[in-house]
Parts: C-alpha cells; structure tokens; sequence
C-alpha cells in the first residue's frame, strides 16, 4: 500500500498549476483505500508479488476519486473526507474537468495491462454512469423504488469495488474461476457498504463519516431508510407519525435546525434499523460468495472485511 499511494500521487501529479492543486486535494485528504487494497489482497490469491497491481490498484482507486469529483458537484456536497469539497473549492466547472483528467489518467494505467483489463474499466465506468443517470432520473412508473435504488447502489459503488477484486485475481494470475468469485463477492460487497453509508449519514457525527448528518436528505439524495419510509406511506400501513416525518422530509430543509429535526426522528425509526439489517444481509451474502476460495489468509482477510462492514452499520 505505500507503493501504491506514492503511485497514486505520481500518476495524479498536472503539469498545470491548477489541475494539479486540484488532483491531489481529495488525495490529500485521506480515504479508506478500499478498492486499491482489494486488488492487492484479491492478488495474493495468485502471485502476489507481481508488478502489474501496483498498476491495477492504481488505476481503481483513481477511478473511484475521479468519480467523486463527479458526484460531489451532482450532489451540491459540501465536505468530502472532512475536507471542503472540489467544487466548493474551485467551482463545478474545475471539479468536473479535473475529475475528467483523473478519469483519463486512470486509462492510461490500466491501458499498460492489456486490453481485458481496458474492458473492464470501460464496462465499469459504463456502470458508474447509469447508476448516476438513474440515480437522478429516479424509478420508472410502476418499478418498485427500493428495487431500483439497489440497482443504482450495484452500478455507482458495487460495480467499481467488484471490478478492484476482478482485477488483483486477474493481473496476480489466478484461476478464472477464482477471478469469477471475487467479483460476485465484490458486487455483494459494494451493496453492503452503501446501505451501511446510508445508516452512517443518519447516525454518526460529521467527525465520523466525513460529511454533515443528513446531508443526502438536504440534497434529495435518496437513501434506504427514506425509501422504506416512502413504502410504508404508499402502501397505507404507515402511523400518523409516519406521514409528518414524510412531510418534514419533503419540505424545505436549508435551515440546520430543520434538517437536525429530522435526522433526530429517522435516528429513532424502525427504518433505520430495518436498512442496518439489509447492510448486514448483504455483507454475509458476501462471505458466503468466498466458499470455494481455499482456506488461508485471504480468505480470512475478505470474510473479516465483509464482517467490518457489517459492524460498521451496526
């Protein structure tokens, strides 16, 4: 991992004054280095020692930060990492072009891997776009909401974390069957951790999660607990309580005050608990994708990291 964080910041590294500043600021700013860290673990299921996931991880990880430089401005996000975000910074125009050149850069990485390793990257990115566009577009009439939005959390979060456990078994020269489990697990995995996200908006401080408590309410972002709010209304089996909550979510929320009313009333409804419940759901299935690997320490490494996701919702 340190080799590939100075990596990270060489290949983020813009001649331009600017576009560098730019680049490196979300870097700079922290970040769990899931997706890196799941290519060089998935690695270790094959030759572990091979130069080109130093690339791969490379490559993951600033597809996911260019991503964020994305959402951010899609998302009017004021913090990322605890950090004031790009956009805030120097304005949606730079964050959306420089998460354009990290894009690029991120290609030209995985292009010295060879042209499977370009496919992928292409279909994830693919995936990130449509589950961004139906993100914002929202379900279509007659498809069920909570459906939908797992479909959206599958393509923007799960698609970039299974194509990071495809890459380290492909590029460390692991069986295909095994490059093909990996990714069930990742896919699982990238469910589990947005749900989990969605509880971690609600219940923990802004020191925590990075970000402002109830800043995807303040943004209309739908998450799991508001959906499964929404359910219970439409389908008439809400309390009277419900419906205000509803309402209150629904109104205008610019003030602090308004938006901690209903942080504070969703942190103490069933809805909350019930979406920490799939969050775990989603991490055990996981687990249970990682059956087949032989017993080890990788094995043990991606049961504890679904396991941690799991706790992290709790």
């Amino acid at each position: 991992m340190v080799v590939v964080e100075e990596a990270l910041s060489d290949a983020a590294a813009q001649a331009d004054r600017l576009a560098d500043e730019a680049s490196h600021h979300l870097m700079a700013a922290g970040g769990k280095r899931l997706r890196p860290f799941l290519t060089l673990l998935t690695g270790e299921l094959g030759d572990g020692a091979r130069p080109e996931l130093v690339d791969a991880a490379v490559g993951v990880e600033l597809t996911h930060l260019a991503s964020l430089y994305h959402d951010d401005v899609m998302d009017s996000a004021p913090l990322r990492r605890g950090a004031p975000s790009v956009h805030s910074v120097w304005g949606n125009t730079v964050a959306i072009l420089v998460g354009d050149l990290l894009f690029a850069r991120a290609s030209a990485r995985v292009a010295v891997l060879g042209p499977d390793a370009v496919l992928l990257q292409a279909r994830t990115f693919e995936r990130l776009c449509l589950g961004q566009l139906h993100e914002t577009t929202g379900p279509a009439e007659g498809e069920d909401p909570v459906e939908h939005y797992l479909q959206v959390l599958a393509d923007k979060t799960a698609s970039l974390l299974a194509a990071s456990a495809r890459m380290g078994a492909m590029f460390g020269g692991a069986p295909q069957e095994v490059v093909e489990v990996v990714g069930a697990y990742g896919e699982k995995l990238g469910v589990a951790f947005q749900l989990a996200d969605d509880v971690l908006d609600l219940a923990s401080s802004g020191d925590q999660s990075g970000k402002t408590p109830g800043t995807d309410l303040r943004e209309r972002v739908p998450t799991m607990p508001v959906l499964l709010l929404r359910q219970r209304v439409a389908r008439g089996v809400a309390s009277d309580d419900d419906v205000a909550l509803l309402a209150a979510l629904d109104a205008d929320l610019s003030s602090d005050e308004a938006l901690a009313d209903v942080v504070a009333r969703l942190r103490a409804h069933e809805v909350l608990a019930e979406t920490r419940a799939l969050a775990v759901r989603w991490a055990r299935e996981a687990a249970g994708e990682l059956a087949s690997l032989p017993e080890g320490p990788v094995k043990e490494a991606l049961e504890s990291f679904a396991t941690a996701l799991a706790d992290r919702a709790a």
